[in-house]
């Protein structure tokens, strides 16, 4: 015997089964549970500082360890990682939850005015901006 012969045969029943799962169906789509892992943005400030023609040890001596020593008395800073380079820094400042990235930006603001007279006149502003971890590209063609 043909299986799709009663479905066939029956049209009616099977009109009244084909709604019934669809109705089933939006009813399970509302009970879905909600994501385990749920997105959340950090508030993340990135500062980056440019000294043109310096070496990695003089920028990390002479720029990144003032502005690190600034932005360690920060309320609320709950991790700090640098990076310097050849005639850059950048430093990522990462804050509690708690905290509002606009508050944050404005302490990173005030320690970044504070440390200006600690670093060589020469080098150019520092420059900070509001950054989220979890927008990190997926694939990088180079």
């Amino acid at each position: 015997m043909n299986p799709s012969r009663i479905f066939i045969l029956r049209p009616v029943a099977t009109t009244l089964l084909m709604i019934a799962i669809l109705v089933l169906g939006m009813v399970a789509y509302k009970e879905l549970p909600l994501s385990a892992l749920p997105e959340v943005s950090y508030p993340t400030i990135q500062v980056q500082t440019f000294y043109p023609g310096a070496s990695p040890e003089v920028m990390t001596s002479a720029v990144t360890a003032p502005l690190e020593k600034q932005f360690g008395q920060m309320p609320g800073l709950s991790q700090m990682a640098s990076t310097s380079s050849g005639g850059a820094s950048v430093i990522t400042l990462t804050f509690d939850l708690s905290l509002a990235i606009d508050i944050a930006e404005q302490e990173v603001q005030a320690a970044i005015s504070a440390a200006q007279y600690l670093v060589p006149r020469i080098c150019r502003p520092a420059i900070y901006a509001k950054v989220n971890p979890a927008d990190a590209p997926v694939l990088t063609i180079a």
